[in-house]
């Protein structure tokens, strides 16, 4: 079995596509995984489940929701040693002062044309990126709701993204460490 960690995008937000986090189990267990966790109501879930094609369970997933809720969340499905490492390869943990000021968004895939002239000119408030493999690691001292660079990393990078701050990134690690 393969500890997994689950992102969702875009629920809960604003009142719209809303998934209770205990959906959010029962959907995961009715598929057969196990020893399903979820840390807050943003769409975080740890589990035990096969080896195996990420975008295929990431589709399994995406469907149940969709069949249970009425809506089809984007899902990213990230085997915890990759999730491990993309907390590990954070350029920025040297700087961090305050962990809900560094923000890391998982990519679909690595960008093949990223703008990233396009994310330098919004930078402000001191803001740092850097674009890795799997991630794009944001240091926005300011916070992130004023941020114009952040608003902007998926059309500058093209590809989708889903973005946690680091505080639950710590959150999730944890509970993926206890399966």
């Amino acid at each position: 079995m393969t500890v997994w960690v689950t992102l969702l995008r875009g629920i809960n937000v604003g009142g719209h596509h809303r998934l209770p986090m205990q959906d959010l189990r029962d959907i995961l267990d009715d598929l057969g995984l196990k020893d399903t966790k979820t840390y807050i109501q943003s769409g975080n879930a740890v589990f035990l489940g096969p080896s195996g094609d990420p975008a295929a369970l990431g589709q399994k997933i995406t469907n149940a929701i969709a069949l249970k809720m009425g809506f089809a969340p984007f899902v990213f499905l990230i085997e915890k040693d990759a999730f491990d490492q993309a907390i590990t390869d954070n350029p920025f943990m040297g700087q961090i002062k305050e962990d809900k000021h560094m923000h890391v968004a998982f990519l679909t895939q690595k960008p093949t044309k990223p703008d990233l002239g396009r994310l330098h000119n919004l930078a402000s408030n001191g803001e740092e990126f850097h674009l890795g493999n799997v991630c794009f690691y944001l240091h926005a001292p300011a916070g992130i709701g004023r941020s114009k660079l952040a608003a902007k990393v998926d059309v500058a990078l093209g590809v989708k993204t889903t973005a946690r701050n680091w505080r639950s990134l710590m959150a999730i690690k944890a509970l993926a460490d206890a399966l």
